[in-house]
């Protein structure tokens, strides 16, 4: 890194949505900003390059979204999903604040479009970028850099220092930058194998990762190794069913399998374990990582019949097809015998009833030893279809604890005078378990306005 000026109002570490977003409103009110950027140019933005929308609080029609969604609905929403472990004043700040997300994007440059349909059920809760997490990032850092935030690429940083629980600088590519302000928001430690085994042991090196190598976790170890407030469980994460032929890392959204909900699940003994219409898609589809890790070898298979086709968005890979169910098991290695039981005792269990994948249509299984509460049909209808499932993390919850204004908390009591938090690295403050779609991309906007904002309010000292 080659940066002659080594002094900033606002430091911000991590160039996904919430950095990006802190260094900007940091710079729209007049501070000196400084973003470094651990990946290189390619790859810059952390997870958010793998996005596509967010979870926006509105009273009426907002942008693409229709309808309402209001707090109370948010709310219960967001409880049924974490089981309660949130920080419900933080929890309740962050649905408030975003009502302003989408408009604030927009006048910065971000495109936005209608959801597309299938089992995604999010027409009135997401708003979807045009163009994907790609588009929002270029829109920020095009904004970004005519407001002359100062951006640096391959900038991991190796050290911090502090003093009297306060921040003085950090050192990246044997450089010391100093700044009177800084944002921590360079993601969790997801793509560190080897700490993801010291929380699942060794299983997790059938992990795949969707989302970035970069996110190792360097400087959140090093905010907990100066004192910071650790907050959440190294075994939390954002973890979804992706399929099993997916690319170690970055492989990204594409990768997901999304028709857990039309059809069943099973084991590599070839049996079911889990309600695959427990709820709709977007409250469920984040357990079943979890899921599938639970499982003998980290992995199972989805089978469907033909009628599912066309419900769901397809992923990247195709899926093994055959016209009996016996084929089918042959071709994925599982046992025929016993996946054909599975199969039978199954279309056997489904009760009467009016099939509509766009409600709760209570069309369900009796008698199982797991039944199937929604959207239960006999898989009945060849070709038959199958992918190989594979435990995804997305990114991990354990990170350092914030008040309302984004400011560190230190393990002794104290508040980090000048550091604030932002995105993953915070995230477990509202997620204590669980997932609802597009609620990280919310907190990454809501707690990066709010850190760039009360840095820049130090650094300026206003």
């Amino acid at each position: 890194m080659q940066n002659d000026q080594k002094n900033f109002d606002v430091l911000v570490a991590g160039g996904g949505q919430a950095g990006i977003i802190a260094a900007i409103c940091a710079a729209e009110k007049g501070a000196k900003v400084c973003l470094l950027e651990g990946a290189p140019r390619t790859h810059r933005g952390g997870n958010t390059r793998h996005t596509r929308n967010l979870r926006p609080m509105h009273i009426g029609p907002l942008s693409v979204l229709s309808g309402t969604y209001d707090e109370d609905e948010y709310w219960d929403d967001l409880m049924r999903v974490t089981k309660g472990k949130t920080n419900e004043e933080l929890a309740r700040m962050t649905l408030r604040r975003s009502t302003e997300c989408v408009e604030w994007l927009e006048k910065r440059g971000v495109q936005f479009q209608p959801p597309l349909g299938g089992t995604l059920h999010l027409g009135r809760t997401n708003a979807f970028f045009m163009g994907g997490g790609k588009q929002l990032l270029n829109a920020l850092y095009r904004h970004g850099e005519k407001l002359g935030i100062e951006i640096h690429y391959d900038a991991m940083v190796s050290d911090i220092e502090f003093e009297d629980d306060a921040f003085k600088n950090v050192t990246v590519n044997d450089q010391k930058i100093y700044a009177k302000s800084f944002v921590a928001a360079a993601g969790g430690f997801e793509a560190n194998i080897d700490w993801l085994k010291e929380a699942w042991g060794d299983v997790a090196e059938n992990f795949i990762i969707r989302g970035t190598p970069y996110n190792t976790g360097g400087l959140l170890k090093l905010l907990l190794k100066n004192g910071a407030e650790q907050i959440g469980e190294p075994d939390q994460c954002h973890a979804v069913a992706i399929d099993g032929r997916a690319p170690k890392f970055d492989g990204g959204i594409c990768t997901r399998v999304d028709c857990v909900s039309l059809g069943v699940v099973v084991n590599k003994n070839a049996e079911r374990f889990y309600d695959e219409g427990e709820d709709f898609w977007p409250k469920r589809y984040a357990i079943w990582g979890r899921l599938v890790a639970a499982q003998p070898d980290q992995v199972a298979h989805v089978i469907i019949d033909q009628k599912a086709k066309g419900s769901f968005m397809p992923p990247v890979f195709p899926a093994e097809t055959a016209n009996t169910i016996p084929e089918l098991a042959n071709k994925i290695g599982l046992n025929a015998e016993t996946l054909e039981k599975t199969i039978s005792e199954y279309n056997a269990a489904v009760q009467p009833g009016d099939f509509d994948h766009t409600e709760l249509d209570g069309v369900h299984t009796e008698g199982l030893d797991v039944n199937k509460t929604n959207w239960a049909r006999p898989i009945d209808t060849p070709p038959y279809s199958a992918y190989c499932l594979r435990p995804g993390i997305t990114f991990t919850y354990l990170g350092v604890a914030v008040t309302d204004k984004a400011q560190m908390k230190m393990a002794n009591g104290a508040l980090c005078k000048n550091v604030f938090a932002a995105g993953e690295i915070m995230a477990g403050n509202v997620l204590g378990q669980g997932y609802l779609a597009g609620i990280g991309m919310t907190i990454g906007n809501v707690f990066g306005r709010i850190a760039g904002n009360e840095a820049a309010n130090h650094a300026l000292n206003r």
